[in-house]
């Protein structure tokens, strides 16, 4: 019996290892192809957001198991990454430093195959993309449970980058130490949001510890690495970039917690099939002003996604509308209700169509 079972485990690895010689040769092949295409394209448009979400959501709409769609999307997003390399390898700005969440979205949107420029802030982080000194920027936009990143959405009304993709990152929240339990932390380090998304843990778990709020995540990870008896609520990339262990994983209050960002860069985005539109414009101080800037919407069947208010900053309780609609500029709907708005509105600004980012499960 043993004997049967130590040839069948022969047969199956001598399969995959005859799979793999034939998956490598296919790769290289797709490589041989991407990279001569690269060469037919203007280098500037090297990265093209469309094409790869296309690409994802067939591979994905084909899939029969038994790997789940986000082991494909993960497995392809990488070879994609890897491919354009060939072609040119891809700076992105992102609010570091290294083990952010954000740092973890540039991993999951753009592969391991790209420079990941680190900086302080979301100012940087725009300056980077503008000046050149990085191909594109990954901004934080909001969170599900904390809302808005108001800073985000006050610099795309001055900016000249727009919304060329976006990405969702399920947030989940880890409380990592070189401590060996959790009586043993004297001190918790996180960025304030992160306290906020764990408050009913650590009520629960951690009620007498002290919670110090610093600038990142992967801040409050350094300090963790560096101080004995100190925690950090952080995740994964962090943890493994401070040779930290989790002490308790999955803290967060919300298991849905989720953060959306923006991939900002120069080049519009062709319609990819199943898009979104992003613009801001204002309202004239009057009743009814709001309800008449929504009206093209209902009449042309667009629908709405999202609709946040911000002070305007030009005068006392004047706002702008950041708004969110179903579908690309180049859609009829779409380009109809955006001509009404343009002169009802005093002010709009398009900020991007871009390929909607998969629902999260």
């Amino acid at each position: 019996m043993a004997n049967d079972s130590e040839q069948e485990l022969k047969r199956r690895r001598d399969a995959i290892d005859a799979l793999d010689r034939e998956l490598l040769r296919l790769l290289n092949e797709r490589a041989t192809h991407a990279k001569a295409i690269g060469a037919l394209k203007d280098e500037r448009t090297a990265y093209r957001p469309e094409r790869e979400a296309q690409v994802l959501r067939a591979l994905q709409s084909e899939n029969r198991g038994p790997l789940p769609n986000e082991s494909v999307a993960g497995v392809f997003r990488q070879v994609m990454s890897a491919c354009l390399a060939l072609e040119r390898r891809l700076c992105i700005a992102y609010l570091g430093p290294p083990g952010t969440f954000s740092h973890a979205a540039v991993a999951r949107h753009f592969g391991d195959f790209v420079e990941a420029e680190p900086y302080a802030s979301i100012d940087e982080v725009f300056r980077a993309a503008e000046s050149g000194q990085t191909d594109y920027a990954v901004v934080p936009v909001e969170n599900s449970t904390e809302g808005a990143v108001g800073r985000t959405l006050d610099l795309m009304c001055q900016t000249e980058l727009i919304i060329v993709s976006e990405i969702k990152l399920r947030i989940a929240q880890h409380l990592l130490s070189n401590a060996t339990s959790l009586d043993a932390v004297s001190r918790i380090y996180s960025h304030a949001q992160s306290l906020a998304q764990c408050l009913q843990w650590l009520a629960r778990h951690m009620a007498g510890v002290p919670r110090i709020p610093v600038a990142s995540n992967a801040e409050a990870a350094k300090l963790a690495a560096a101080e004995a008896g100190s925690a950090a609520i952080a995740g994964e990339t962090a943890a493994a970039i401070y040779g930290l262990n989790v002490l308790a994983p999955h803290i967060e209050d919300d298991p849905n917690n989720t953060t959306r960002f923006w991939v900002l860069g120069r080049q519009p985005v062709a319609r990819s099939g199943r898009d979104e539109t992003s613009l801001v414009m204002s309202a004239h101080n009057r009743p009814g002003a709001v309800h008449a800037l929504l009206e093209p919407l209902a009449k042309n069947g667009v629908s709405m996604t999202r609709l946040e208010s911000r002070p305007a900053r030009t005068g006392l309780w004047e706002y702008l509308f950041f708004v969110d609609l179903e579908g690309h500029r180049d859609d009829t709907p779409v380009a109809a209700a955006l001509a009404e708005l343009r002169v009802r509105a005093p002010f709009l600004k398009l900020l991007g169509s871009y390929p909607a980012a998969p629902v999260l499960k």
